[in-house]
């Protein structure tokens, strides 16, 4: 029986940027700030190479944060009924 392997998506920086309504900097900087963040790979060894990260792991990245804010929020909710 053929095993099915998720297929990996592509989003460029750019594009990257535009959904996170970030910078090129702004981006940059949360490469470098936040080691959860997902690593880019790039295509080719010049400066001005494609740079790409993969959409299931930005989305994976997007969830944890969804869920430390959520998780904040309902111990704040928990402190505030003491």
């Amino acid at each position: 029986m053929p095993t099915h392997t998720p297929k990996k998506y592509l989003i460029s920086h750019i594009s990257l940027q535009h959904r996170f309504d970030k910078s090129r900097s702004g981006l940059e900087k949360l490469l470098k700030t936040d080691p959860s963040f997902p690593r880019p790979i790039k295509f080719g060894l010049s400066k001005q190479a494609g740079v790409y990260f993969l959409v299931a792991e930005v989305e994976a990245w997007l969830e944890s944060k969804i869920s430390e804010r959520d998780s904040v929020v309902q111990d704040l909710s928990k402190r505030d009924k003491q």
